[in-house]
């Protein structure tokens, strides 16, 4: 039984259309019935966003955009809509927004991201005239009033975003699509093997694939991706993220001369090493401070409980409570300022790295010049790790022992501090270019989406 696409002649918006065979076939009727449920299924999504709303999981006041009820009227003109999963996704398409507003004014340009933390940083970073909304369930009837609604003539959309009916159905819509920083893990491409006419199905509809790393450029050709390349990672054109003048002096001098390092982006399991791993050092750096950014801020509770257990004095951002001489941690619990703390921080454990979470974006510590320490789980940004590790710009430690004795060292001496913070500054700095290789790339499909139709 065949199960190996075939190219056919050219498709709609100058795209190939890949089809035939039982397994595509296979494919279209494993949809269907994923369709089906999820029309079957619309009374218990409803519901579970309503326990969402309770949880202060979803906006309220924005509920409707998560089953297509637009929240603002759509612009005159031509839209382009650019989708990203959360807030690390969302982040990673700024830089690409500003370009396209300044090269493409003719466009109109609507965001679209699923978590309320994403929706309230792009509130504050988004450029004047650009609109976000809140991406529709995927269920059909909310995917067709987005669609309906909206009109984009063309849909961006970011990493690993596989929504059966959001692809389906803004292809069927007339929709064009292409797929920016496409990410495969090595556990997702095995998964998705065993079912490839399913994958295949949904990236035949992208006209466009742009990989964020070449190991991810071979599973998505692999899993049936066409006119596929890799420009580069896009989070690598984000500038270094920036800090409100007045509260970095106003903690500088609440820090003075104290020696700092930050534990950032911690997931459960990690908030207590970072804990543990003060309390080791410091007699040994007298007066040592610890900021602690949870990648979470609505664990910050359950992760003052933790540190306080250990014996540490707390001080937390969102309630206000200022460092003073006792403080042992600051709990930097709030959205957006993940650059002010590693701008008052020479050495930086990234989070999500010692506990199996994948890792988070080492380029942000690089960018600002830290000396950057991470864990052995970095699957997420695996290739950004391997090359920074082999351009020394990166140490890794594999666990709370190695990471005691890594920042310990690093405190201990300026100069292999400043060597690996050079590293890694120079490291991020020689990613320059991603931006305009993924614009070149998009330009035939900016061209077809302003054009009249």
């Amino acid at each position: 039984m065949g199960t190996q696409d075939v190219e056919n002649g050219p498709g709609p918006n100058g795209r190939k259309e890949t089809g035939g065979g039982l397994g595509s076939l296979g494919a279209r009727a494993a949809y269907g019935g994923y369709a089906l449920l999820g029309t079957l299924a619309t009374p218990l999504v409803q519901a579970l966003l309503r326990r969402r709303v309770a949880r202060g999981r979803e906006d309220p006041l924005r509920i409707g955009e998560r089953l297509g009820r637009a929240g603002l009227a759509r612009p005159e003109g031509r839209v382009v809509w650019l989708h990203a999963a959360s807030v690390g996704e969302a982040v990673s398409l700024l830089p690409l927004i500003e370009r396209l507003r300044t090269d493409r004014p003719d466009l109109n340009l609507l965001m679209t991201s699923g978590t309320v933390t994403s929706a309230r940083l792009m509130r504050d970073r988004l450029p004047t005239g650009v609109i976000h909304q809140f991406v529709p369930v995927d269920l059909p009837a909310a995917v067709h009033r987005f669609l309906d609604h909206w009109r984009p003539a063309l849909g961006l959309m970011v990493e690993s975003e596989f929504w059966p009916n959001l692809i389906h159905m803004s292809a069927a819509a007339g929709t064009e699509l292409v797929l920016l920083n496409g990410r495969v893990s090595p556990a997702s491409h095995r998964s998705w093997r065993r079912v490839r006419p399913l994958i295949a199905e949904l990236l035949r509809h992208f006209s466009i694939v742009m990989a964020r790393s070449p190991r991810d450029l071979a599973h998505l050709q692999d899993l049936g991706a066409i006119n596929a390349s890799c420009p580069g990672d896009l989070k690598a054109a984000a500038p270094p993220l920036s800090a409100e003048p007045a509260s970095l002096a106003a903690m500088r001098t609440a820090i003075g001369e104290r020696p700092v390092w930050l534990a950032g982006s911690t997931h459960a399991g990690e908030d207590e090493i970072a804990g543990a791993v003060h309390k080791a050092l410091s007699d040994r750096h007298r007066g040592l401070l610890t900021l602690l950014v949870p990648r979470h801020p609505n664990r910050a509770a359950a992760v003052r409980s933790v540190l306080q257990a250990q014996g540490l004095s707390v001080a937390q951002r969102s309630r206000g409570e200022a460092v003073t001489a006792a403080t042992d941690v600051y709990l930097a619990d709030t959205m957006g300022e993940m650059g002010l703390w590693l701008q008052l921080s020479a050495v930086v454990f990234l989070g999500g790295s010692l506990v199996p979470t994948g890792g988070h974006n080492l380029l942000e510590p690089a960018r600002l010049g830290c000396a950057v320490l991470t864990g052995p789980h970095t699957a997420n940004f695996s290739q950004l790790a391997e090359e920074m590790l082999a351009a020394g710009a990166l140490r890794r430690v594999a666990d709370k022992a190695e990471l005691e004795a890594a920042v310990d060292a690093l405190l201990t001496d300026p100069a292999a501090r400043r060597a690996l913070a050079a590293a890694a500054t120079a490291y991020a700095d020689a990613q320059a270019g991603v931006l305009d290789r993924v614009v070149a790339a998009l330009a035939p499909a900016l061209d077809r989406a302003a054009a009249p139709r």
